[in-house]
């Protein structure tokens, strides 16, 4: 029998064709890509197997629980990642933030949708982090939000806007805080752009055209990315029907561990020692501090995460002579003779973080920002699908024994 395309083995299946994608992403099914194409083709021994024994409900991760929701949102195949079916590396050098979360709200594509100010507020003095700040302005957002309630595209997309806005203007500002121009080749220069706002709240007046370009790369890569934990979440709350402030919160919930979103801070570390020393000697601080290597490695991409190699292209474009980027480079280099991990979106959220002279936070920042908007996205999805339809089941848990107090 000749090797299956993906549309044939979604209808073997009974799935969508993002269902075969997320199956290859999680390891269910194995793809090869055509050498005179870049058609994936599928061993169709392997999905009848599948089709036998009915959709998968774990992972081939121990103890990893395996959850299939359909999406039209993100699919990651033969380690590219697509928005919408477009290629989301691609579009981080084309296109703003802005225009992206439009696209995967909506899949529309016009670039001057009005409305992406903030709400009106006035956050607590005593709260500093850029995490308690960004949660404060969604809680009051939602507070301004009289419509809040409306679960319709358009009213969510419109709240989304304003809400993002609120989260970039609760980030502490630099003490020089300047509002950056946003310039993408080809394109007349955008003002008042989030990656600009964020900018001037992160960096200050320290501006360049190629570094402000990375952050708003980084924005766009960041904005979804499957089903990760934190979307799951947003989904789960989303099921419920709870509005997307609410939904928001809840994605927010699912990365103040320092499991999701957190590794960016350890990363800048690194870098900020092999800056001032030796990469192997901080490459070795790290393993024994970290008992890992903070940006390496990423299951989803055993080649290297297209998402980092993007961005730092981009930042070796712009800053070609940065101490912190060289840094950064001799880092990569002295992983991959350790360990043959290659970088990956983390790691690059730290070099741009240290060659901007950003907090070390920031990564983190940078991140739940871009995330916010998929976490929307994903909401507008779930909205659209049959209620409360989210429950696991339990089964007895093996314990040992158990001696009854008298």
């Amino acid at each position: 029998m000749s090797e299956m395309t993906a549309q044939e083995v979604a209808a073997r299946l009974g799935v969508k064709l993002d269902t075969v994608y997320a199956y290859v992403s999680r390891g269910v099914l194995s793809a090869r890509r055509q050498p005179s194409s870049r058609r994936s083709v599928f061993d169709p021994q392997d999905v009848e197997a599948l089709a036998r024994r009915g959709r998968p409900r774990r992972t081939s991760r121990p103890s990893a629980l395996d959850l299939v929701v359909e999406t039209g949102l993100t699919t990651i195949i033969d380690q590219r990642i697509r928005y919408r079916g477009r290629d989301a590396c691609g579009m981080a050098r084309t296109h703003s933030f802005e225009e992206v979360a439009e696209w995967l709200w909506t899949g529309g594509d016009d670039e001057s949708v009005p409305g992406w100010e903030p709400y009106p507020m006035s956050l607590p003095a005593e709260l500093e982090s850029a995490r308690d700040r960004m949660r404060a302005a969604v809680v009051l957002g939602s507070a301004a939000e009289p419509l809040r309630s409306g679960l319709s595209t358009p009213a969510v997309a419109t709240s989304a806007r304003r809400l993002i806005a609120s989260m970039a203007l609760a980030v502490p500002a630099a003490p020089d805080a300047r509002v950056a121009r946003l310039a993408l080749a080809g394109r007349p220069q955008i003002r008042g752009s989030i990656a600009g706002r964020l900018w001037g709240r992160l960096a200050g007046g320290r501006s360049t055209p190629g570094l402000v370009a990375g952050l708003n790369a980084a924005l766009v890569l960041l904005a979804d990315h499957e089903l990760a934990s934190s979307t799951v979440t947003a989904r789960v709350a989303a099921s419920v029907r709870a509005d997307p402030f609410s939904v928001v919160l809840a994605g927010l919930g699912s990365i103040a561990g320092p499991l999701h979103a957190g590794a960016s801070a350890l990363v800048h570390r690194m870098i900020e020692d092999a800056s001032t020393g030796d990469s192997d000697k901080a490459l070795a601080a790290a393993l024994e501090t970290y008992r890992h290597l903070p940006g390496f490695g990423h299951r989803l991409y055993p080649d290297g995460d297209p998402r980092a190699t993007v961005l730092l292209d981009m930042l070796t474009a712009a800053a070609p002579g940065a101490r912190h980027l060289r840094a950064a480079r001799a880092l990569v280099d002295a992983a991959y003779r350790h360990s043959r991990t290659r970088p990956n979106i983390d790691f690059a959220l730290g070099a741009l973080s240290t060659t901007a002279q950003m907090p070390p936070t920031a990564g983190e920042t940078i991140f739940t920002i871009a995330r916010a908007a998929g976490w929307v996205a994903h909401a507008i999805e779930e909205y659209a699908e049959p209620p409360v339809r989210f429950r696991a089941r339990a089964i007895s848990k093996p314990s040992g024994s158990v001696t009854a107090s008298h």
